[in-house]
């Protein structure tokens, strides 16, 4: 039986995401101030267009405001961004990239994990819940190249759909790593397979979606962000076939080719494998 742990809360999560976002992130964008311009006059040219279709009232627009007002003061904009807005900046910036589909980030990402060999068994609890899985696979370049050292940064949801770092009972830096190729560019990771999970519901993004009458879940997934020197990183997820909610993805991230079909191995262990080719940086 799964162990009961504490449920995250929306402020708590979105506090963490706002805190390592903002520690990640600056002012990159080098934005000139006539794409500022463009940019934001054609974001509000459209919600001034939404707002005369569906002659919206003023009590609407007072809880708009309000509403917006909340996403910020309990930290929920890495949150609800990442949700409803990010597949579409990932589709734009792939139309001009190669090699392996990237999707979404997503708010859960942790930097500077613990450096594997690249056989290992991710850092979990003596006694983690879940599907014993093992994922496989060699990084190289667009012209067939094993890239030694490259990175496999992974982390991914629990049993229970929790991520560490974000659930207050799960230890830090539970099955999350960064695997170092060998020097034919192969992983093995050892790990246990993730459960779909819904985005945090008891915060504005949760009361939006439940105004809306639409699902907040996610399918089961393992986050990547595979990296090398000389090479444009590659962030990604790995879904599973026939998975809950694949076709109806809260955050519109999943691809087909993004998804796994592990096979057990007879020994309760199930088995996949994924290849990762990186483009010239």
């Amino acid at each position: 039986m799964t162990t009961m742990q504490e449920s995250p809360t929306a402020a708590g999560s979105g506090a963490n995401a706002s805190q390592n976002f903002k520690a990640k992130v600056r002012d990159e964008a080098g934005t000139s101030p006539d794409r500022v311009s463009a940019v934001v006059t054609a974001v509000l040219q459209g919600v001034h267009a939404a707002i005369k279709e569906h002659n919206v009232t003023y009590p609407e627009f007072q809880a708009a405001k309000a509403w917006l007002m909340e996403v910020g003061e309990v930290g929920e904009w890495p949150l609800f961004m990442d949700v409803f807005v990010e597949h579409v900046i990932e589709e734009v910036a792939a139309q001009s990239q190669r090699g392996t589909l990237g999707t979404i980030e997503g708010p859960y990402y942790l930097p500077d994990q613990v450096r594997l060999e690249a056989s290992c068994e991710l850092p979990h609890r003596p006694e983690e819940e879940g599907a014993p899985l093992v994922l496989s696979g060699q990084v190289r370049d667009l012209d067939g190249t094993p890239l030694a050292g490259a990175e496999v940064d992974i982390w991914h949801a629990d049993a229970d759909g929790y991520y560490s770092g974000f659930a207050p009972d799960l230890p830090a830096g539970n099955l999350r790593g960064v695997v170092v190729t060998d020097a034919e560019g192969r992983f093995a990771i050892r790990t246990v397979q993730p459960a779909p999970y819904q985005i945090p519901t008891d915060g504005p993004t949760g009361k939006l979606i439940e105004a809306a009458g639409w699902h907040p879940w996610r399918p089961a997934h393992l986050h990547l962000m595979v990296r090398a020197d000389g090479y444009r990183t590659i962030t990604t997820q790995l879904y599973f076939a026939g998975g809950d909610w694949l076709d109806s993805d809260v955050a519109e991230a999943t691809k087909p080719e993004l998804i796994l079909d592990p096979v057990d191995d007879g020994t309760g262990t199930r088995r996949t494998s994924y290849d990762f080719e990186l483009e010239p940086a």
